[in-house]
């Protein structure tokens, strides 16, 4: 049985210009995938869906860069036989810092400041040729002379204080500052030459503490326990690392962990066991402030292998040797200097 109406019955017939074709997709649906051949006559392949991230973003080939791998720095050998030159050089130095104290007393300073003048220009030799400003000999000659300056002002000054020493200090600067503005060559590194210059200036006047520490009641006690304790743990720390140079603080330093922890720890038990047999002293106090300057010296030692080896991986050209290797135990003095003056106006 047929339907007594056709199935177009009640539609809009098409208009005459509808082009003629292969029905399309419906009204209102996407296109389905197409899985047909592509223009080279090969099936097309159909992708599954991307790996996500987990920011979200699809990962691509692209995007896996190989990252570099880290380079690998070869540890710096450490040599024996200069470690123990350095030792017996600070050994050496400590001895005779302190046996020229005991020379010092009222109205009798010279012969003591005598010697700490010999050990200023021994400073000031081995950090200009260490650290080399741009007007080298300009530097020394002013930190030689700021040296006896300061020398002088802490043997005659009228009363035992910083106050003239600071003043020294301050003239010598500004003079080695303007020495190098007045030539010309020298004048575009001058801002690099500021440091060089307040260093070492300071570091020669530090030195001069001692002689001031010496006009002061047990200030000569108080010299023989802190350089004492210096020297030894400057010592020690250098023959450490010449036996064990473990572990390393850094592969391009040629210093260990263990020197600098058992040269502190002696050199404080060096100055308790001084501070038993000193007048003014009792093993507590004399372990305090050689604790101090024996830790300041053996970290100021290692901040010198550490800005030399700075200096070699900028691609300096290296100095003569000799200077080198005596600036650490040199910069460990004169640093451990004002700090045995510091500790013996406070606690003492």
């Amino acid at each position: 049985m047929f339907p007594s109406s056709s199935p177009e019955t009640g539609r809009d017939p098409w208009p005459d210009d509808a082009r003629s074709g292969p029905a399309g997709p419906g009204r209102g649906l996407p296109p389905g995938p197409r899985t047909g051949p592509t223009d080279d006559g090969e099936p097309r392949r159909e992708r599954g869906p991307r790996r996500a991230r987990k920011g979200g973003a699809p990962r691509r080939p692209d995007d896996e860069a190989a990252e570099p791998e880290a380079e690998v720095v070869e540890p710096v050998d450490v040599r024996k036989p200069l470690s123990l030159t350095v030792a017996g050089f600070a050994a050496l130095l400590g001895v005779g810092l302190v046996l020229g104290a005991q020379t010092a007393g009222p109205g009798h300073r010279l012969p003591f400041a005598f010697i700490v003048f010999g050990v200023q220009l021994l400073f000031v030799l081995a950090w200009t040729m260490a650290m080399r400003p741009p007007a080298l000999l300009l530097v020394a000659v002013v930190s030689a002379a700021v040296a006896g300056a300061a020398d002088v002002a802490a043997v005659q000054s009228d009363i035992a204080a910083l106050a003239p020493l600071g003043y020294v200090a301050a003239g010598g600067f500004l003079l080695g500052v303007l020495g190098q503005l007045v030539r010309r060559v020298d004048r575009i590194r001058v801002t690099d030459s500021l440091g060089t210059t307040l260093l070492i200036v300071v570091g020669v006047v530090a030195f001069a503490t001692l002689i001031t520490l010496s006009r002061i009641p047990a200030g000569t006690q108080a010299i023989t326990v802190c350089l004492a304790a210096t020297g030894v743990a400057l010592t020690v720390a250098r023959l450490t690392d010449a036996v064990l140079p473990w572990p390393r603080l850094a592969p391009q330093v040629p210093r260990g962990a263990a020197g600098v922890v058992v040269g502190a720890m002696i050199g404080t038990l060096t100055s308790a066991v001084l501070g038993s047999y000193l007048v003014g002293f009792t093993p507590t106090s004399a372990a305090l402030i050689g604790l101090v300057t024996a830790a300041t010296a053996v970290l100021a030692d290692l901040a010198v292998g550490y800005a030399e080896a700075g200096r070699l991986m900028a691609g300096e050209p290296p100095t003569l040797w000799i200077a080198r290797h005596m600036q650490g135990p040199l910069g460990g003095f004169a640093l451990a200097a004002p700090a045995a003056y510091a500790m013996c106006v406070l606690f003492l």
